[in-house]
């Protein structure tokens, strides 16, 4: 037993010296790719010398724009591989080969991306053994269902090299990313010096995460009482119409910029807002990769699991149904119906005065 022990320990210790050339598969999804750049620190960390390539969806390459964390990113868009499927896989494949990849990290739990690796010829592939692919790794971890999952990604690069817990998510913004944030939202109307409230309503998997548009409604209708305060509505093209009717006739310190976005200025606006309301959402893990401020409201989601990892306070009720992970309650929302707007607005108003105190 303690030979197999020893064999495995200097195998540990062998890809460690020798592993010269990395691949990430990064995750699909904004949140979770955010999560996963702790996991990206603690590679670099390990690997000092190595090339580390990153390989992902667009447009979530926007999200690592400046990182110095990684040497160079794949990038392969969905609409390509719906079109053309057995192409795309023998491009991916061969892409793969050329790059002579001796570690491979997958962030993602699907099979395909396991597929990739093992058609592309990464030597060592490391990832959870879920969805029938354990026979593709070299390296299968097993799944935490407990854990946050910036600990879940951690825990993966753990299986190779110690790494501890200790990193955190974090996404890098350039003085031209700022000066840029700062002059789309000027042309909408916002005026340095005033404190601004960064809001997202909305949520990607579902109604079910998103607290009720009234009462973000309230929320702002009571904030813009105080002429220090400016919003800044932030979402997808999708969701355009709500945004709209949302927004309609706050007046000129609730700035629309739903839809107004890319993915890259989406980041740069959130780094420069004082505040970041939000429910569950990718935005609410770029707020906190960015060290913003951050109120979260959570419920049909688990907060222990997909909460803001290093900065922000989560707002939720205890209830007997939650967290369920529906797209929309079945029954009457209480888990978010029971959030009320005065202890936002009241959350809202003691970081306000946190940020002049300093």
């Amino acid at each position: 037993m303690w030979f197999h022990v020893g064999i495995f320990l200097h195998l540990c210790q062998d890809i460690r010296m020798h592993a010269t050339n990395i691949i990430i598969r990064m995750p699909n999804w904004i949140g979770d790719f955010v999560m996963a750049t702790a996991a990206l620190e603690a590679v670099r960390r390990a690997f000092p010398q190595a090339s580390i390539t990153l390989m992902c969806q667009s447009p979530l390459q926007e999200l690592v724009e400046g990182d110095p964390r990684f040497d160079e990113i794949l990038v392969f868009q969905k609409e390509a591989l719906k079109l053309s499927r057995r192409e795309s896989r023998k491009n991916t494949a061969a892409t793969l080969r050329l790059g002579k990849y001796d570690l491979g990290f997958l962030f993602t739990n699907s099979f395909s991306s396991a597929w990739y690796f093992w058609q592309g010829n990464v030597q060592r592939r490391v990832g959870y053994s879920k969805h029938c692919r354990s026979w593709l790794l070299t390296d299968r971890v097993p799944y935490d269902e407990k854990a946050h999952q910036v600990l879940a990604y951690l825990q993966i690069v753990e299986h190779i090299v110690p790494c501890g817990s200790t990193f955190k998510p974090h996404l890098f913004l350039e003085e031209s990313d700022i000066e840029a944030a700062y002059h789309l939202l000027e042309q909408e109307g916002y005026l340095r010096g005033q404190y601004l409230v960064g809001i997202h309503p909305f949520a990607a998997y579902g109604q079910a995460k998103c607290w009720p548009a009234k009462k973000f409604r309230k929320l702002a209708e009571i904030l813009l009482e105080d002429e220090e305060i400016c919003l800044v509505f932030f979402g997808g093209r999708e969701a355009h119409e709500q945004a709209q009717a949302l927004t309609r006739g706050l007046g000129p310190r609730a700035l629309n910029l739903v839809g107004k976005t890319s993915l890259r200025s989406l980041c740069s606006c959130i780094g420069v807002c004082d505040l970041f309301v939000t429910n569950d959402s990718g935005p609410m893990h770029i707020a906190a990769a960015l060290d913003r401020e951050l109120i979260a409201l959570f419920g049909s989601t688990n907060a222990v699991k997909t909460g803001p990892y290093s900065k922000g306070e989560v707002i939720r009720k205890e209830v007997s149904c939650a967290p369920c992970y529906r797209r929309v309650c079945p029954i009457d929302f209480r888990c978010m119906e029971r959030i009320s707007v005065e202890e936002v607005v009241q959350k809202v108003r003691e970081k306000k005065q946190q940020f002049f105190q300093k």
